[in-house]
C-alpha cells in the first residue's frame, strides 16, 4: 500500500506534467487541495496524538520565542550560544544537535527564548530525519531565525522555505484576504470584488467538492490563486515573521557583503566572531512587534527597569491588567497613562485606551 509521502510524490509529478492554462485551472487546483489534504494528515496523524519525540516538546517561557531553522552545521548551535551564553553542543561534523536546545535573552527588557532547533534535511515535511518534531516546534514560535551558510544561501533558502510551506507556516505573509463562510444550503456563491486571473466559479467548487463541502459563501477581495483558497479552507496556516541570517560573513569580502544587505529581511552575521549581533537584535525586535508598558505604583517613580512586554495586535488596558493579573480587570475603576498615547500628562482612562510603546501607566483599583 503506497505511503502518503509516495502518494503526494505521485500527484506532484501529475502536477509537473500538467500544462498550466485555463482549461487545467480546476484540476490543478483540485491537485493542490489533494496535497494539502494529504499534508495535513502527515501533521496530526488519524488515531489520535502521536508522540511527541523526545526532547522537543520545550515549556513556552518569556514574552516571545525565536526559533533557529537551518541545514545542519550552518553555526545556529554557535549562534545561540554566543547570544545567550547556553552550551549547546558544538561540533565541526553534521548532525551535532539532535534535540530542542532552549536558551533565553533579555533585549529592552523583554525576556525572549530561543531555541536551536536539530538540524533539517531535505524531505523533512515528508517525516525525513526529524523533521516533523523539528517543524512543529517551529509552528509555536513568534518568529522564525533561518540560518543559512553565506557560501550557498539561495539553494538552502528555497529548500529549507520548500519545507516549511509544506508544513502550514507562511513566511512574512499576511493571510488570504478571502472570506469563507459554510453555510447548509444555497450552493457555492462566488463574489469577486477585483478581475481574478486564475480562479473562477468551475476551479472553485473543483477545489471545494474536494473537501465535501458544496455549500459555501466566498468572497475575494484581490485577486487571489488556488493556494490562497486552499489555506482558507485548510484554516490551520500559521503567519509568522521571519529573518534570514546569512552566517560566516567572514569567509567573504566586502563587496559580496554589500550585494548581500540589499536582500530583503536578511541581516549577514557571523556567530564565531561575534559580528553585526546589534543590528541583528535591533531587527529581530523590529519583527516580533512587541511594546513595552513601564508600571508606576501611586506616590513611587515608575520601574523601567521590567516593563509590561505586550504584542502590538493586543494593545488596550485590558490587555495590560491581565498581563498583571487576572483578578485586576475585575477591581479595575481607570488609569492614569503618561506618554504618547495620551493628549494630557497623564490622562485619565478606560479599559479599551489603546497604548505605545514606553507609556507609564497607573491603575486604580475599586474601593
Amino acid at each position: 500500500m503506497a505511503t502518503i509521502v509516495d502518494k503526494i510524490a505521485a500527484i506532484e509529478a501529475e502536477m509537473a506534467r500538467t500544462q498550466k492554462n485555463k482549461a487545467t485551472a480546476g484540476h490543478l487546483g483540485l491537485l493542490k487541495a489533494r496535497i494539502a489534504k494529504l499534508r495535513r494528515e502527515l501533521i496530526t496523524p488519524k488515531g489520535g496524538g502521536g508522540g511527541t519525540g523526545e526532547g522537543f516538546d520545550v515549556a513556552k517561557t518569556g514574552d516571545a520565542r525565536i526559533g533557529f531553522v537551518g541545514f545542519p552545521s550552518v553555526g545556529k548551535s554557535t549562534l545561540l550560544s554566543n547570544l545567550a551564553g547556553v552550551y549547546s553542543e558544538v561540533a565541526a561534523y553534521e548532525f551535532t544537535t539532535l534535540t530542542t536546545v532552549p536558551g533565553c535573552i533579555k533585549y529592552k527588557g523583554a525576556k525572549i527564548q530561543l531555541l536551536d532547533l536539530p538540524g533539517i534535511i531535505e524531505g523533512a515535511k515528508d517525516g525525513k530525519g526529524r523533521g516533523r518534531q523539528v517543524i512543529a516546534v517551529a509552528r509555536t514560535c513568534s518568529l522564525i531565525f533561518i540560518v543559512l551558510d553565506v557560501l550557498k544561501p539561495l539553494q538552502h533558502k528555497k529548500l529549507i522555505e520548500h519545507e516549511l510551506e509544506g508544513f502550514g507556516l507562511r513566511l512574512n505573509k499576511i493571510p488570504p484576504n478571502i472570506v469563507f463562510r459554510k453555510k447548509d444550503k444555497g450552493g457555492v456563491n462566488l463574489q469577486t470584488l477585483v478581475q481574478q486571473s486564475e480562479l473562477d466559479l468551475d476551479t472553485v467548487k473543483t477545489i471545494l467538492s474536494e473537501y465535501r463541502i458544496h455549500n459555501a459563501d466566498i468572497t475575494l477581495r484581490y485577486d487571489a490563486t488556488s493556494d490562497d483558497l486552499i489555506d482558507v479552507i485548510e484554516g490551520n496556516r500559521i503567519y509568522v515573521p521571519c529573518i534570514y541570517l546569512l552566517n560566516k560573513i567572514d569567509q567573504i569580502s566586502i563587496e559580496e557583503l554589500d550585494i548581500i544587505y540589499k536582500i530583503p529581511h536578511c541581516v549577514p552575521i557571523s556567530a564565531h566572531h561575534k559580528w553585526n549581533f546589534d543590528d541583528l537584535l535591533e531587527k529581530m525586535w523590529e519583527y516580533l512587534r512587541l511594546v513595552r508598558i513601564y508600571t508606576k505604583p501611586k506616590g513611587q517613580l515608575p520601574d523601567y527597569e521590567s516593563p509590561v512586554v505586550l504584542h502590538s495586535e493586543r494593545l488596550t488596558v485590558e490587555d495590560f491588567c491581565n498581563k498583571l493579573h487576572r483578578s485586576i480587570a475585575k477591581e479595575f475603576k481607570y488609569a492614569l497613562v503618561w506618554g504618547s498615547s495620551v493628549k494630557h500628562q497623564p490622562q485619565k482612562v478606560g479599559k479599551d485606551h489603546v497604548l505605545n510603546d514606553e507609556d507609564v501607566v497607573q491603575i486604580v483599583k475599586k474601593v
